[in-house]
């Protein structure tokens, strides 16, 4: 078998990721599996776990995808503006799974809410734009979340 090149691998890598990132947003984490994603790219498991051994690598790498796309998706202008963004971005579904993505991430502990770049940044560019308020109105958004979420299922 001929050896691939550093950017047919690149390819293959985004590929897979892409996917992931699709499923994580449709089907949820848990039900992505290695066998989903060989069936919609065409890439055997074995290849995919290749690249991504563990199904938590594939949060690592789209840490950062996440947060930028949840991020965008909030306006930080004001407080009641930043509440009126982040409520409408719980009626739409990729931002929904983002959210139970982290509430699934996190569990119960404090200290892991930082450990996903959506809340964290988020988090910070609040404190930034809007001071104090802004990080208070943060953490009472991720409480109505968690009672939102945890109601709809």
């Amino acid at each position: 078998m001929a050896k691939r090149s550093k950017s047919q691998t690149e390819l293959t890598i985004n590929q897979i990721m892409d996917e992931a990132l699709k499923q994580i947003l449709t089907i949820g984490f848990d039900a992505m599996s290695y066998t989903t994603l060989s069936e919609a790219t065409g890439i055997s498991r074995t290849g995919i776990s290749h690249h991504f051994p563990k199904k938590t690598d594939f949060l690592l790498k789209l840490d950062d995808r996440i947060g930028s796309m949840f991020i965008d998706s909030l306006d930080f202008s004001s407080v009641e503006q930043l509440k009126s963004s982040w409520k409408a971005a719980l009626e739409k579904p990729k931002y929904k799974a983002t959210l139970k993505l982290f509430f699934n991430l996190c569990g119960n502990k404090p200290e892991h809410f930082n450990r996903f770049k959506a809340i964290s940044d988020t988090h910070e560019n609040a404190l930034t734009s809007l001071g104090k308020t802004g990080e208070d109105t943060i953490y009472d958004l991720i409480g109505y979340s968690a009672l939102y979420l945890f109601q709809a299922d």
